[in-house]
């Protein structure tokens, strides 16, 4: 290899933190109106299902380039996850937790969601989870 020859390399995928400004506006995009309320309480609630380490909390909203994508808890701190239904049992951070949990959402809201919104969410927040430096975890938890 010479010296100019370039090395590909993989570069996680970054989500931008929706400003306090913002804020109102993101979970109307992300749920649409007929499930703004219950979308957020379903991702908090799944939260509280997979791990013991969450006891509610202030909540950051994500976007990637000005579409949103995902809500974690606002924390530094680390959550167990147990999923019963495939049984995974990992540590992972609080954006890695929000990912998981946002995702269970998705997938529980499409059966309620007459739109493509969900799935669309879906398959959006799964391509930056697939990049995530957490991946595995990330998937491992919603296999």
């Amino acid at each position: 290899m010479t010296a100019s020859a370039s090395v590909a390399v993989n570069v996680p995928l970054i989500a931008d933190l929706v400003s306090d400004e913002r804020r109102m506006d993101f979970l109307p995009a992300l749920f649409g109106l007929p499930l703004l309320i219950v979308g957020e309480h379903t991702v908090y609630h799944f939260l509280d299902r997979l791990s013991p380490d969450y006891g509610g909390g202030f909540w950051d909203f994500l976007e990637r380039d000005g579409t949103p994508l995902y809500l974690r808890p606002a924390s530094d701190g680390r959550f167990r996850i147990h999923c019963t239904t495939n049984d995974y049992e990992g540590e992972v951070s609080a954006d890695a937790a929000g990912i998981i949990a946002t995702l269970f959402a998705f997938s529980h809201l499409s059966f309620r969601d007459r739109s493509d919104r969900m799935a669309n969410a879906y398959a959006r927040l799964y391509a930056f989870a697939a990049d995530h430096a957490e991946a595995r975890a990330i998937l491992g938890a919603i296999d």
